[in-house]
């Protein structure tokens, strides 16, 4: 067994509860890696990947991977980043 411990932002449990408490199911896809997105919502017969960054650290710090980047760029559906609370109620509007 793998010793590989995938990284976790520390908003990461707050955004999963407010995408929860707005009806969402949420997928924790975190420990896949290669760049897989963090998270896979649905709701209402839709699904999303979410990438989940922390919003209160510097922007050099919060840009995708290679590998994100390199998903984000060749998945065919929707792929969105997500930064705090904020952004998930945006989200959710959206995807009404």
């Amino acid at each position: 067994m793998s010793k590989y411990r995938a990284k976790v932002d520390s908003n990461q449990a707050e955004i999963v509860a407010a995408f929860r408490k707005l009806g969402f199911t949420v997928l924790h896809l975190h420990m896949v890696g290669k760049g897989c997105p963090d998270l896979a919502i649905g709701r209402n017969g839709v699904n999303t990947f979410v990438e989940v960054k922390d919003g209160t650290l510097a922007p050099s710090k919060r840009r995708l991977t290679p590998d994100e980047q390199k998903f984000f760029d060749t998945w065919p559906g929707p792929v969105v980043i997500v930064e705090s609370v904020d952004d998930v109620l945006t989200l959710a509007e959206e995807l009404q």
